[in-house]
């Protein structure tokens, strides 16, 4: 089959001793703080993380989030539609409710849905993103049973005010500007402000429903950061992001849909005394949705657009967290988070509001050769009560340059409003899901040939228990006995002069072990089988780099009765720095016109073009 075949040309790639591969994942020197909830080097932590940093995505020139992280270790990304349509994003074959994501340290997604509205965050104004695979509920709580993936906004490093922007065009209708502004103020502020818009005609989502239009797309975002550091090293800052869209789609009954994500929050830290350092964070998310009709029916007159429904969703979250250094690579972590869900808008759910609180603790410690990582969580839903969670981990350093270790996690999830109340479909007396994970990894680094080069291993097997699915013989979400998940990732890359590029590599066994018809099925929408190839080479002012995206058949029913083929989409990118702040990109996506769904009777985007002129000085 044609994905198979590219699967195996793309594997020979990157394993081939003439290509020289760039990281993508993060460099050992990289800092990041989602993986344990403290900063520390990427090399020092004891999960798989993947870092894209800024560089890595005006490289790869994605139009939205979901076109950047598809095909990444562990993602499977599924779309109903093209560009701006609802997104679903699948870690390690967990269902899409259970990833944590964070925005600036601020948790994210709709309370009703369970989900983050990817397609809805402006890439433009992203400064770098963190994903961690794999359960994190012992330190992050409800949903971290896939991962967590954290988004920074972009903040300003500049010593003078530096503005940037951005303009581009392409076919379907398409266009999208940026700008933005970022500096520092007095003896030791900072500030970043940016603006983004799109706007594309789209395609005809759903070909059998009988409409023939293109559903549109457009959407204005904008991002507000600030923050002061003090003389003694404490750190004051606040981050504000606001995302509006409107959706066109195929419906009778409901066919446009206004979007709003908005999310403001602030963080200070400092140190009571040296060793000991105080984070305190508090924000809010927002997630608010319009349904609306842009014609005439019979229970409605007058006007050409009706609102046929609004849900609005509001997440409060506080954090207070304490870190001691006690001995040179030990570290203990404890603290505790409170979040409050409510709903809003016109639809009638039995239960309005939900708490949950959380107590966690952490060691982190290093004895030569050895690594060690303990933490345990205990929640208190306000819906089902206690629950606890713990992880353990062990790295063993055979060298600077290989490393082998062993984890074991377990982590919940609590079932959504929508699970809960939402009219006609909600399943009061749902379960709360349960998982337990287990992972062995290897990996590796070093210097090819004056480059440097990059490997890593990873196997897990996850069952969850009692699972929430759609069950299409009763029209609601129910539990199931249990789900097992098997799974590998394979991850290559290197950087070798004016190349560089990295091969991922997913294999994935996604199984019901429910007691019902559906026992020893595949879970839907989950492939078999994934890679992503990307290969870049730089030559003066000239880039040029393609991606290669390849995912094998799957299954769009709990019941396995429809199937989804396999496919294997081309990307071309060049760019020509024109003058040293100024950049021309060019982008052609899915050049081979492949046509192709990740969701049943859902349209995928054809062949597309992009032409971007950037211009960003560096300070």
């Amino acid at each position: 089959m044609p994905y198979q075949k590219a699967l195996v040309i793309m594997a020979a790639m990157g394993l081939a001793p003439a290509c020289a591969l760039a990281e993508n994942s993060a460099d050992p020197d990289t800092v990041i703080v989602t993986a344990s909830r403290v900063a520390e080097k990427a090399d020092q932590a004891l999960a798989p993380v993947t870092v894209i940093t800024r560089e890595d995505i005006d490289r790869l020139q994605p139009r939205d989030l979901p076109e950047l992280l598809a095909g990444l270790p562990g993602i499977t990304v599924v779309s109903t539609g093209g560009p701006g349509k609802t997104t679903s994003l699948f870690m390690r074959g967990t269902n899409s409710d259970h990833m944590v994501v964070l925005i600036d340290g601020i948790k994210v997604g709709s309370a009703t849905l369970g989900t983050t509205a990817y397609e809805q965050i402006p890439v433009d104004l992203i400064d770098h993103i963190e994903i961690v695979r794999g359960p994190r509920s012992s330190l992050y709580g409800s949903e971290a049973i896939g991962g967590v993936m954290q988004i920074f906004t972009k903040r300003g490093s500049a010593d003078v005010a530096t503005p940037a922007f951005s303009i581009g065009g392409g076919n379907y209708g398409s266009g999208k500007a940026e700008a933005s502004v970022r500096g520092r103020y007095g003896n030791g502020g900072w500030y970043s402000a940016g603006l983004a818009g799109s706007t594309t005609d789209g395609i005809n989502v759903q070909p059998a429903s009988g409409e023939s239009d293109h559903d549109g797309f457009r959407s204005a975002s904008g991002t507000l950061n600030t923050g002061w550091t003090f003389a003694d090293g404490s750190t004051l800052e606040a981050h504000y992001l606001r995302a509006d869209s409107r959706n066109e789609y195929d419906g009778t009954y409901t066919n446009e849909a206004y979007n709003r994500q908005q999310m403001f929050g602030g963080t200070a830290r400092f140190r009571p005394w040296q060793p000991w350092t105080v984070t305190l964070t508090a924000g809010q998310s927002q997630d608010f949705a319009d349904s609306l009709h842009d014609t005439l029916v019979s229970d409605y007159a007058g006007g050409t657009t009706h609102n046929r429904g609004s849900i609005n969703t509001y997440r409060d979250s506080y954090t207070w967290q304490n870190d001691l250094r006690f001995a040179a690579g030990q570290r203990v972590s404890v603290g505790v988070d409170f979040t409050h869900d409510r709903v809003g808008g016109d639809t009638d759910y039995d239960v309005h509001s939900r708490d949950n609180g959380g107590v966690y603790a952490q060691y982190q410690g290093r004895f030569g050769a050895h690594e060690l990582q303990f933490s345990g969580r205990h929640d208190h839903n306000q819906q089902y009560g206690g629950h606890d969670t713990g992880s353990v981990a062990y790295v063993y350093h055979f060298s600077d340059a290989l490393h082998a270790g062993a984890s074991y996690a377990s982590a919940f999830k609590a079932p959504s409003f929508n699970d809960l109340y939402y009219p006609y479909y909600g399943v009061a007396d749902l379960q709360p899901e349960s998982s337990h994970s287990v992972e062995l990894d290897l990996g590796g680094n070093g210097t090819l040939a004056g480059g440097r080069w990059n490997w890593a291993l990873n196997g897990y097997r996850t069952t969850v228990d009692q699972l929430i699915i759609y069950d299409a013989t009763a029209y609601a979400p129910a539990n199931i006995g249990r789900a097992r998940i098997l799974g590998a990732e394979a991850q290559l890359g290197a950087q070798l002069g004016r190349w560089r590029s990295q091969l991922s590599l997913n294999w994935l066994d996604p199984e019901n072990r429910s007691d019902g018809s559906s026992d020893g099925n595949e879970l839907p929408r989950r492939p078999r089988q994934s890679a992503r190839l990307d290969i870049d080479y730089d030559w003066r002012a000239v880039s040029v780099g393609t991606t290669v995206l390849a995912a094998g058949q799957r299954y769009d029913d709990t019941a396995n009765t429809t199937q989804l083929g396999g496919y294997t989409t081309f990307d071309l990118r060049a760019a020509y720095r024109v003058r040293p702040a100024w950049t021309l990109e060019m982008k052609a996506a899915n050049l081979l016109d492949k046509d192709y769904q990740t969701a049943a009777g859902y349209a995928s985007l054809g062949a597309s073009w992009f032409f971007t002129l950037r211009y960003a000085p560096t300070r």
